[in-house]
């Protein structure tokens, strides 16, 4: 878990140094995948820097070389909700990997971005129906949103403030030590305590909505504004409870109550540690 603690500090610092704009941000031991988005115009590979050769493949809707913080990056045009048809190009995919399941593992996503839309799944693996579990990061009325779905239930943390307003923002989803927090711009804004149980399934990873949908039944929620990275890091398993045993199981202190499954919206309910975020200003926090 120290690990995961150390990371986070240390992208949020290095953010602030190198003004926001594609930090640099090493890969660890635990790193899963880094997707940098610097790719020229005309490329439809999204590659991966982590190390894992998880690379992605861009829609041809997506904008890409886009100058988005004084570098290059994603940029996706708004389409109206739930309205046909689908695109399929407009999303960025990555081949199923059980490195991008959590499993029963801490797990971390990241991501930079801005808009000045009210709606959209940023980043996913998985939906809510599938067998195995989901996570995502959403942002309904421009609230940013940790969603994971595993074999205890569901935890939802959302922000209590919308950060749909043309800045950009980094966007933190963690799950460890059996909570789900949600920090932004290097500020823990929300968390719950509660372990969702195994996360792990046979789908791809989309950047941008859903990859199954037909905007009638299912909406693809796509999202609208521009990207600058995704980061995914994973830890060692928790063998407290994330795997369906101990406190996290039905029948421990958090199974059998509904309200872990519930939004949080930053309220004084937290039983997590401290971990020493920072609260930081600047240019693009």
């Amino acid at each position: 878990m120290r690990y995961m603690q150390m990371w986070i500090v240390t992208l949020a610092a290095s953010t602030v140094v190198a003004g926001a704009a594609n930090p640099a941000r090493a890969a660890t031991d635990h790193t899963v995948a880094i997707w940098d988005m610097n790719e020229t115009i005309g490329s439809r590979t999204m590659l991966d820097t982590g190390g894992r050769s998880l690379s992605g493949t861009i829609g041809r809707e997506v904008g890409v070389g886009t100058d988005v913080a004084g570098a290059r990056g994603y940029r996706f045009a708004r389409l109206d909700p739930d309205t046909p048809p689908t695109h399929p190009q407009h999303l960025i995919t990555v081949a199923a990997s059980a490195g991008l399941d959590p499993g029963d593992a801490d797990f971390a996503v990241t991501v930079r971005l801005r808009t000045t839309y009210q709606f959209g799944n940023v980043v996913q693996k998985g939906q809510s129906t599938v067998p195995g579990g989901n996570w995502k990061i959403q942002i309904p009325s421009g609230h940013p949103q940790c969603v994971f779905r595993g074999s205890n239930g569901t935890m939802l943390v959302a922000a209590p403030a919308a950060i749909n307003d043309g800045g950009w923002h980094v966007v933190i989803c963690l799950r460890a030590a059996g909570e789900l927090t949600l920090s932004i711009d290097g500020t823990r804004v929300a968390g719950r305590a509660g372990r969702t149980g195994r996360i792990s399934n046979t789908w791809p990873l989309s950047i941008g909505g859903k990859s199954s949908c037909d905007q009638v039944d299912v909406g693809c929620d796509y999202f609208a504004g521009d990207i600058d990275y995704v980061r995914i890091d994973s830890g060692d398993p928790d063998t407290t409870g994330q795997n369906g045993s101990g406190a996290g199981s039905p029948n421990g202190p958090h199974g059998d109550n509904p309200d872990t499954d519930g939004p949080d919206y930053g309220d004084s309910g937290w039983d997590e540690p401290d971990w020493g975020w920072p609260d930081f200003s600047g240019p693009g926090w």
